[in-house]
C-alpha cells in the first residue's frame, strides 16, 4: 500500500480549519450575546419611549379637556 504523500499536509490543513472554525463559532455566539444585550437595552428604551409618548398624548387630552391648552411660546 503506498502512502498518501500529502496526508500529513492534508491533516494540518484539516487540523487547522477546525480549529479556525472553533474560533469563527466562538465569536458568533460572543456577538449573538452581545447582540442580545443590545436588544434588551433597545427595548427598555422603546418602552420608555412609549412611556413618554403615551405621558404627552394624556397630558395634552387632559389640557384641551380643561381649555387650559395654549400655544407655544
Amino acid at each position: 500500500m503506498v502512502e498518501n504523500p500529502y496526508e500529513e499536509v492534508q491533516v494540518n490543513v484539516l487540523s487547522r480549519i477546525i480549529a479556525n472554525v472553533e474560533k469563527l463559532n466562538q465569536s458568533v455566539r460572543t456577538l449573538n450575546q452581545e447582540l442580545e444585550n443590545v436588544n434588551k437595552r433597545n427595548k427598555n428604551l422603546e418602552v420608555m419611549g412609549q412611556i413618554c409618548e403615551n405621558y404627552h398624548r394624556s397630558v395634552q387630552f387632559n389640557l384641551e379637556a380643561t381649555g387650559n391648552k395654549k400655544p407655544p411660546l
